[in-house]
């Protein structure tokens, strides 16, 4: 099936950037791309949201917001202080049908998720995993390489496992330092370990003010994903970090001797 849904093992973890990049390499291929936001959250009505940001960096069109709610909140706390549609949140059933009209002419749906997998998105508590599994659709896990990462990423996966939903491919890390520290390099091993998979990209913080999104977009994606990120050698990197981190530490440590 044709249809992906991006979600995060938390808010800021660069989801939007992840399923912007994953958009612009199949719009690259020439395929068709359509982009499904079930609910927009902390915006005003007429304000740029995710969409629009994948928009501008994917060059994609066929956008679909169902839902938008000036509250910073989850969809369903937010729903419940806005009263101007009835019901003011889309149903679980209504995003389906919407997911899957889409999917009978376009190559590629893909689902930015709002926050992470079990983020309730109105009364009845649907939750993108709940889209996930009436789909039959994988998920791709975006997520951080700061301190508290693989627990956050293992509490994900868990359930993930629990619902019988599958990956889309290796975890990819939406927003690398560009000075990463030891957190991060171990996180690298580490992150690989919890998924038993190699990561499926790592994408530098401020890639989307870079020129050329769409090269630099192939260039930290895994092949699972349209590009030609090579997990083995960003790993050989990290270790490389570590060695150099180990040894910095032990001629201080004789310095201060």
């Amino acid at each position: 099936m044709n249809i992906m849904l991006v979600t995060g093992t938390g808010t800021g973890v660069g989801k939007t950037v992840v399923a912007a990049a994953v958009a612009a390499l199949a719009s690259g291929r020439g395929e068709r791309v359509a982009v499904v936001k079930p609910a927009q959250t902390g915006l005003p009505s007429g304000a740029p949201g995710d969409l629009a940001e994948i928009g501008r960096l994917a060059g994609v069109r066929d956008l679909h917001e169902l839902a938008r709610f000036p509250a910073a909140l989850s969809p369903e706390a937010a729903g419940r202080l806005t009263a101007t549609a009835d019901p003011p949140t889309p149903s679980l059933a209504r995003v389906a049908e919407l997911v899957t009209t889409l999917a009978g002419d376009r190559e590629l749906v893909l689902v930015e998720g709002a926050g992470g997998l079990l983020v309730r998105y109105a009364a009845d508590g649907w939750t993108l995993a709940d889209l996930a599994r009436t789909l039959g659709a994988p998920l791709l896990v975006v997520t951080s390489a700061a301190l508290g990462t693989l627990n956050h990423t293992a509490l994900t996966l868990e359930a993930m496992e629990r619902r019988g939903l599958r990956l889309a491919g290796g975890l990819v890390i939406g927003c690398w330092p560009p000075r990463p520290g030891l957190t991060e390099w171990c996180n690298v091993t580490d992150l690989a370990a919890v998924s038993g998979l190699p990561l499926g990209g790592a994408l530098p913080a401020g890639l989307p003010a870079l020129a050329g999104f769409a090269a630099a977009a192939r260039r930290f994606l895994g092949p699972e994903y349209g590009g030609g990120f090579d997990a083995e050698d960003f790993a050989a990197t990290a270790r490389h970090g570590l060695d150099c981190r180990y040894r910095n530490d032990r001629a201080g440590g004789r310095n201060a001797g």
